[in-house]
């Protein structure tokens, strides 16, 4: 608390922090008025004065404050307090895929295939109301014990524009997570829902696999593994991942976007007919004694 001097953001009661990134923290909050528990991301003093963040901030509000799914996370409010920039989001769990890949998955590989569809509905539905995220990896997709998924941050999100208004509005500036991005975006080439499709599939295979399909010792090999290797067998990495799935996920990740499958919805449909393991994980330890009791 001590960066603010007092205990509440605008109308927020300052409850905890939660965690921290390069430029905002993130706190659980409180509207004691409404009972309504939220997590507030706030920018950083230090970058106050770096516009460029504030207006990223700002435009993930403008995104998402009329999105309303359950695998989406609510905006609720923007406001400047104190000088700082302040986001009210929905409240839902404090860790995200990564972290949970990091710690293992363990029980939870059970809830794998759910977490898949509903990661993937998450983004259908963005794509949806018109936006492409284009920064989707396991950092954006907060992730509870049960495998319920929400994506998050729209900071980099773009407009899904056609025609000449599209070509007026393309960003010059290579944006996105190296360790995720899809070939069009390493190019600086405009993209669409194909190049999030991509991504997706990066952030699928690291959740089977527990790390991303290319890693390099450097920035530029890395770009060019995404650019020109081929994906890794996640099969071979898991020899419980049955091949039609691995094969579903190589098309996400393919070079070319036409290769790609061309909508989210269509790798839901084929997801929804594919196997994902070839033996299907126990249920968590907590669930079978529930199981048991009832029995």
């Amino acid at each position: 608390m001590a960066d603010f001097g007092r205990h509440y953001i605008g109308s927020y009661r300052v409850l905890r922090l939660l965690r921290s990134s390069q430029t905002c923290n993130i706190y659980e909050g409180l509207h004691e008025t409404h009972n309504l528990r939220v997590a507030l991301k706030v920018l950083k003093r230090e970058h106050v004065r770096n516009r460029h963040e504030r207006v990223l901030l700002k435009h993930e509000f403008m995104v998402a404050k009329d999105l309303d799914h359950p695998r989406v996370i609510k905006h609720y409010d923007y406001g400047v307090h104190d000088r700082l920039p302040c986001l009210a989001l929905e409240f839902f769990c404090v860790r995200n895929m990564k972290q949970a890949v990091q710690t293992g998955l363990g029980e939870l590989i059970y809830y794998a295939p759910k977490i898949v569809r509903q990661s993937a509905e998450g983004l259908e539905y963005f794509h949806s109301e018109n936006w492409i995220h284009r920064d989707v990896k396991p950092d954006n997709y907060l992730l509870d014990e049960h495998g319920n998924v929400k994506l998050i941050d729209f900071s980099l999100a773009q407009s899904k524009k056609t025609g000449m208004f599209a070509r007026m509005f393309v960003r010059s500036r290579i944006q996105g997570t190296r360790s995720y991005m899809s070939p069009e975006q390493i190019r600086g080439k405009r993209v669409d829902v194909r190049a999030d499709i991509y991504s997706f599939g990066c952030t699928m295979f690291h959740l089977i696999a527990g790390k991303p399909p290319f890693t390099a010792f450097s920035a530029n090999e890395l770009l060019s593994k995404h650019l020109k290797a081929p994906v890794p067998s996640l099969a071979a990495m898991n020899s419980n991942i049955a091949p039609e799935f691995a094969q579903l996920l190589q098309k996400t990740m393919a070079k070319r976007p036409a290769a790609r499958f061309q909508s989210v919805r269509e790798f839901l449909t084929e997801f929804g007919h594919v196997k994902m393991f070839r033996v299907d994980p126990p249920p968590p330890a907590d669930q079978q004694a529930g199981m048991s009791a009832e029995s």
